[in-house]
């Protein structure tokens, strides 16, 4: 296993990111749309969920 570094990659940078830009809108949750077998059979990408 290797050991853990304290130092970030390069690829990692985040010295532009915004800290808690999405809080809000992640806390006034999120809308579930269930399409039905006929509709969703042209969308083959989405997650599929017990009928």
């Amino acid at each position: 296993m290797k050991k853990p570094t304290e130092e970030m990659r390069p690829e990692y940078d985040f010295s532009k990111g915004e800290r808690g830009r999405y809080a809000a809108r992640y806390a006034a949750g999120t809308n579930v749309i269930l399409l039905s077998p006929d509709v969703a059979e042209f969308f083959p990408d989405s997650i599929r969920t017990r009928q």
